[in-house]
């Protein structure tokens, strides 16, 4: 002991001597504490958990806080073990979820669709396909008029506008899924860009999250941009319609986004690592998707059953709230199969 504080000790009267011995940094948590849970990755998942977050605490009290920073982001923060839960629109596929010792499933079913500042150019009026729209990401069309555009949308209108491709600058699962949609319908943008959650993109400029390219769209005159359709009904955004693998003009929807995902069956995928892109049927979304959680199976056992207990809840009550945000909610068949998953790799049941 110090000193000075023996000499305090000394002279106080021992009942006044107990307030001198160090006391914890922290009380312990007591039972009436909320439950926290932490995430961050996918914007795209974002307005989703976030209606989810909200509905669960009134339920239940505890709390989920998310951060929307992009897959990039979620994926390098599990791995690090700084988040509960990580989420991206990338999948993982099962040699990498091994050597990071990880695990991961899928969450609902969205799509990306293409937004535009057009003037004269009317919501869902104009029409591309995967060849346009992969020579116009390559910047090789910079004009609205192009014959290339024209030709896929006669008696519309089209201005002599320069174009402005608006991209991803962060770490994207949006943009993993909007280049390998590319690299399915355009040779050139394959063998030149490829995919990724960050490419190396030949023009345009970038913004942070779909939250950065729904804005720049909206503030750039002749841009186009690829956002999660979330943001597009939110944000009330002039979107684009595609023709799809099967020839047909189809416009984004929650019943679109969901022929897309009736094609394959995420039961049978090891690891749930199903790519939904350019898929067969008349009625499909070319550019649908997922986004899947990550967690850590040395994380501890109780936080890993908190995460769970959140996204069973999801699943259970929250697909109305899905549904009004034109998320596809998984199939009960692949939410069963999600819980024996969470079984056999955690050996919890939330």
């Amino acid at each position: 002991m110090n000193p000075i504080r023996r000499r305090l000790t000394r002279l106080l009267p021992a009942a006044f001597a107990v307030a001198l011995v160090p006391l914890p940094f922290s009380a312990p948590a007591s039972a009436a504490d909320p439950v926290t849970i932490t995430g961050a990755g996918s914007s795209w998942i974002y307005p989703l958990l976030t209606k989810w977050a909200a509905a669960y605490e009134k339920e239940t009290g505890a709390r989920i806080n998310y951060q929307s920073i992009g897959s990039g982001g979620g994926i390098a923060q599990i791995k690090a073990g700084t988040v509960d839960f990580g989420a991206t629109d990338m999948p993982l596929p099962s040699d990498e979820l091994e050597r990071a010792g990880l695990i991961q499933f899928p969450t609902a079913i969205g799509g990306v669709d293409l937004v535009i500042n057009l003037e004269g150019v009317k919501p869902g009026e104009l029409v591309l396909d995967g060849q346009v729209v992969g020579d116009i990401f390559l910047g090789k069309i910079t004009k609205w008029n192009d014959p290339a555009i024209a030709a896929l949308n006669p008696g519309v209108k089209l201005p002599a506008t320069d174009i402005t491709v608006v991209h991803r600058s962060d770490g994207s699962g949006t943009t993993f899924t909007f280049c390998d949609y590319l690299s399915k319908v355009n040779p050139e943008w394959k063998e030149k860009v490829g995919v990724g959650t960050s490419v190396n993109w030949p023009a345009g400029v970038g913004g942070k999250g779909n939250e950065g390219v729904a804005a720049y769209v909206g503030r750039l005159p002749g841009s186009i941009g690829y956002v999660e359709y979330a943001y597009i009904l939110e944000n009330k955004l002039n979107y684009v319609r595609l023709v799809n693998r099967d020839g047909k003009t189809v416009s984004p929807s929650l019943q679109a986004f969901q022929a897309a995902a009736a094609i394959v069956d995420f039961t049978k995928a090891k690891d749930f690592y199903v790519l939904l892109t350019n898929q067969p049927g008349a009625e499909t979304w070319p550019i649908a998707g997922s986004t899947w959680q990550l967690l850590r199976k040395d994380a501890p056992a109780e936080k890993n059953r908190e995460v769970l207990r959140f996204f069973r809840w999801g699943f259970e009550k929250g697909r109305d709230v899905a549904e009004s945000l034109s998320y596809g909610p998984l199939p009960e068949s692949t939410v069963k199969a999600i819980e024996t998953y969470w079984k056999n790799k955690l050996g919890i049941e939330p």
